[in-house]
């Protein structure tokens, strides 16, 4: 016999044989979870599925991914070479004719701007 108890939803069989888990996202990250879901039209917890499963299979290519992020272009300064290099796919590069490098940023000066005095009350607020 099944029973109909208002408000109350049956979970389909998909839900019985899985565990529920909490996570605690930053806002950030959240409101991009929600607006995923909204535009494919599927639940915040299919789309968290998918992506912890492809971690969990795939989990050296999002690492390597994460490492490479702001490490693929760093100069490298060594005494023996006769100029910069980086380190790029692998392999290093020389910086000799290159133009638009910077060879020291010690030579960099900052010039102060200067501040206006202003007589009204307004401000910038962040919206």
């Amino acid at each position: 016999m099944v029973r109909c108890i208002p408000g109350y939803r049956e979970h389909s069989d998909s839900m019985q044989d899985k565990q529920k888990v909490t996570f605690y996202l930053p806002p950030d990250l959240h409101r991009q979870l929600k607006i995923r879901a909204a535009v494919d039209l599927e639940p915040m917890s299919a789309i968290a599925e998918k992506a912890l499963q492809f971690y969990l299979e795939h989990s050296e290519v999002v690492e390597e991914a994460a490492n490479a992020h702001g490490s693929t272009f760093r100069v490298y300064h060594c005494p023996d070479c006769t100029s910069p290099v980086v380190l790029k796919h692998g392999e290093l590069a020389s910086l000799r004719h290159q133009p638009n490098v910077l060879q020291d940023d010690a030579n960099l000066t900052v010039e102060p701007t200067p501040t206006t005095a202003t007589t009204s009350d307004e401000e910038l607020v962040p919206c």
